[in-house]
């Protein structure tokens, strides 16, 4: 039986092997036909006329993706670490929706989830200097998050004064009929969308709107420099193995055991 969960594991897990890269390929290819699938069952006059057909062809690659996602927990030592990575996480949502529309109509369309088990590629296709770049970006983002959250804090703050003192100005007679409503245009001006639905009328307000307008360019680069600042010292090579235990990827090219789980790889 562990011979067969060995097995199993090189072949789902691994890109280095001719079966696991066969494997990867293969289940690469279903992932877009199920997504071109559910895109071409929203188009009416293609639904119309091949919805049968096509919701034949989601159950099918949703059972096939059950039995993978089955699979994939068997493989492992760990099924209950891996279901919580964020590829365990993905390829769960990649069936879900499935089923959820036997309850809720319409749930099906969800399934464009499964784009995200395309990140795979990389790793399947061995190109390592996107596995870096992709490793370098998680990192930074999770380095920045402290930061962002306040920075985030900061700015919703802001848009609540803001949206308080235009109420204030305005009023409800200009369109500004309560301080959510105003609360929305101050996130809508200082993020430059600018939907135009609600504008100012008077001077006092266009003022306040332009200072909303400026402040909004400069807040709009404070994430990209706090993520573009840890991207400097995040970035390091990273091999493209899958460990047997948790199935965690992105560990060093020379290392002899998991950083995570600590089995040995």
């Amino acid at each position: 039986m562990t011979d067969l969960r060995s097995r199993l594991h090189e072949i789902i897990f691994e890109a280095d092997t001719p079966a696991g890269k066969a494997f990867d390929v293969a289940l690469m290819v279903a992932i877009v036909l199920s997504v071109v699938a559910v895109m071409l069952e929203s188009v009416a006059d293609i639904s119309n006329r091949y919805g049968a057909i096509l919701r034949a062809f989601e159950w099918g690659f949703t059972i096939l993706f059950t039995v993978e996602y089955g699979l994939r927990l068997y493989s492992v030592g760990r099924p209950l670490r891996y279901a919580r990575s964020f590829f365990g996480l993905v390829d769960l949502l990649a069936i879900v929706p499935t089923y959820l529309s036997l309850v809720f109509v319409g749930a099906q369309s969800l399934l464009v989830i499964r784009a995200l088990r395309l990140l795979r590629a990389f790793r399947v296709l061995k190109l390592g200097q996107f596995l870096v770049e992709a490793h370098a970006l998680s990192t930074a983002l999770r380095s920045s998050v402290r930061k962002i959250v306040i920075f985030m804090g900061t700015v919703l703050t802001l848009v609540l004064i803001v949206g308080a003192l235009m109420y204030l100005i305005e009023g409800p007679e200009n369109g500004f009929t309560s301080i959510p409503q105003s609360v929305y245009w101050a996130i809508v001006t200082m993020t430059t969308v600018g939907y135009g639905d609600i504008a100012p009328q008077t001077v006092a307000g266009k003022i306040l709107a332009s200072m909303v307008m400026i402040m909004g360019y400069g807040i709009i680069a404070v994430p990209t420099g706090i993520v573009t600042v840890e991207m400097v010292s995040a970035g390091r090579k990273v091999s493209t193995q899958a460990c047997r235990s948790c199935a965690a990827e992105g560990h060093d090219p020379d290392a002899k055991f998991c950083k995570f789980c600590g089995v040995k790889l």
